[in-house]
């Protein structure tokens, strides 16, 4: 198996592939998925954010990964994460009562 040394895709001597090259990645990828929806690269970034997010990685983890400046950007990603909600716990559950 090839992993990626520096961007998730690389062309075979390493190195970046150009934006179009990347979108007709997805394209052929979605296809041979069966995937019909609309997709692009910006929601494969979006939605790989928000797996970590329910898999339980810090926000400011996140911000760092996709290099966001502000964790106001990031924090776009908090909306859709609805799974997170009934993880959480109360302090009070904790109490021996």
């Amino acid at each position: 198996m090839i992993r990626p040394r520096k961007y998730l895709f690389e062309g075979q001597s390493g190195g970046l592939y150009s934006d179009r090259s990347i979108q007709n990645i997805l394209k052929n990828a979605c296809h041979k998925a069966g995937i019909t929806k609309h997709t692009t690269v910006h929601t494969l970034r979006h939605s790989f954010a928000t797996h970590l997010l329910e898999k339980g990685t810090d926000l400011r983890y996140i911000q760092e990964i996709l290099g966001h400046s502000s964790s106001k950007t990031t924090e776009i990603y908090t909306h859709v994460s609805k799974k997170m909600i009934g993880t959480i716990r109360s302090p009070f559950d904790d109490l021996d009562i």
